[in-house]
């Protein structure tokens, strides 16, 4: 089952975003297979303030379980996370 996961950081949080990437690059990486879609949500200047991640996991608890464990969310990086079923209508230009 797909799950959509919204993160909004915290305000001025740029520098603990980055602090901790390595360690977020590491997490995703141990799950890579479980990604679809996982990225940064930027502000108008171009820069993260926030992510926006598309996992398959086998129920809500968990897409919490991994969210949770995401080092951004262990450093207070986010203001905070939203887990939501998921279902993709259209995909690489192509309906579903």
């Amino acid at each position: 089952m797909l799950f959509a996961i919204a993160c909004t950081d915290k305000p001025a949080s740029l520098d603990l975003r980055m602090a901790n990437r390595p360690a977020h690059v590491e997490h995703l990486k141990a799950h890579e297979k479980s990604l679809v879609l996982v990225g940064p949500v930027l502000d108008p200047e171009g820069r993260p303030c926030g992510s926006l991640l598309v996992v398959e996991a086998a129920d809500r608890a968990a897409a919490e379980a991994f969210a949770a464990a995401d080092p951004y969310v262990r450093a207070g990086v986010f203001e905070s996370v939203v887990v939501r079923p998921f279902r993709t209508v259209f995909k690489d230009g192509a309906q579903v």
